[in-house]
């Protein structure tokens, strides 16, 4: 590959410097951050993709689900990012891009996968209806009731069940929020 075409090659793809399953301690002899233990690897990537793609590979190669966090070029261990969207993803991206020319080198994005912890261990509902338990309403029939947003551990289909008379019209989907059901009463 020539000069041109590696240089070309290399504004299109970058590389991320990830580490996952080890732990954040202080170094004895000068308390300076180091991440020990665990798992380092090299992940080269398409310069363009999206938070969720990067999500799925990072997912992939250390076989569960992960939540990231990316050290920024010029700060230490103890200043960590939360990358949480493809907005962040990019600032970090532009971030090492800005250094990278200064230097004049290619720079390693450093990230840090951490498991993702549940709070709570939910099990399923024992049935499909046991998500919702509508109290009995003197609503006439034709009124909106009462407005219903599932937990986000219950599943959306199980709460739309054409036995509790809900079905894809009277459920409305407002952007940027969560699913919300209307319901109203049957005779």
């Amino acid at each position: 590959m020539s000069r041109t075409q590696n240089s070309a090659h290399s504004t299109q793809t970058l590389k991320f410097l990830y580490s996952y399953g080890g732990k954040i301690l202080p170094r004895r002899s000068d308390g300076k951050l180091r991440y020990i233990g665990g798992f380092t690897r090299v992940l080269s990537i398409d310069r363009f993709i999206s938070f969720s793609e990067l999500m799925v590979k990072f997912g992939e190669l250390s076989g569960s689900s992960m939540s990231l966090r990316c050290k920024l070029p010029i700060e230490d261990l103890d200043v960590l990012v939360s990358i949480t969207c493809d907005e962040d993803l990019a600032d970090v991206i532009e971030e090492y891009g800005r250094v990278s020319a200064l230097t004049n080198q290619e720079i390693k994005i450093r990230a840090l996968l951490s498991p993702i912890n549940l709070q709570k261990k939910i099990s399923p509902p024992s049935s499909p209806m046991s998500c919702l338990d509508f109290p009995t309403s003197n609503v006439k029939p034709g009124k909106v009731g009462s407005f219903y947003s599932p937990p986000a551990y219950a599943a959306a289909h199980r709460c739309s069940s054409p036995a509790l008379g809900l079905s894809g019209r009277d459920t409305e989907r407002r952007p940027g929020t969560s699913l919300s059901f209307l319901w109203t009463r049957k005779h």
